[in-house]
């Protein structure tokens, strides 16, 4: 199985963060489990706050998993091609989908029921985000 096919599957029982994550993390040494523990906040763009896409914050809890550890052992000169990277995934992300902020990408507001009754009603945890999980992973891939 791909990993994206993982992430996706792995997204009918997990937030989107979650599921980009743990689909990728077990392959930087992180354990499933250890995965879907610590993106677990990052769904709904952040705890359903809209903000940035937990599909993207997943990938970048990958990004630092894979390509972070200069970042602990000589910050200072690790820092800058560090953060390149980052921007380069957030980049690539936006151009193929218009935003980085889950409430610009759903167009619903988490945060209220009306919102998240709006995000139910017009099965974008299927139609959409299962898209950006997917999305997510295979830039991963190509950076």
């Amino acid at each position: 199985m791909s990993n994206e096919d993982k992430a996706v599957e792995l997204f009918e029982s997990f937030n989107c963060a979650q599921a980009v994550f743990a689909a990728c993390g077990p392959y930087e040494g992180l354990s499933e489990r250890m995965c879907l523990t610590l993106a677990g906040p990052f769904g709904g763009g952040m705890g359903r706050m809209g903000e940035t896409c937990g599909a993207v914050t997943g990938a970048m809890l990958v990004l630092g998993a894979r390509h972070g550890q200069g970042m602990v052992t000589d910050p200072s000169p690790a820092r800058g091609p560090f953060y390149e990277r980052v921007a380069a995934f957030g980049n690539a992300f936006r151009e193929c989908h218009g935003s980085l902020r889950c409430r610009e990408l759903t167009g619903c507001d988490l945060r209220t029921p009306e919102g998240q009754e709006q995000f139910q009603t017009r099965d974008l945890h299927r139609t959409l985000c299962r898209k950006l999980v997917a999305s997510a992973v295979r830039l991963l891939g190509e950076e």
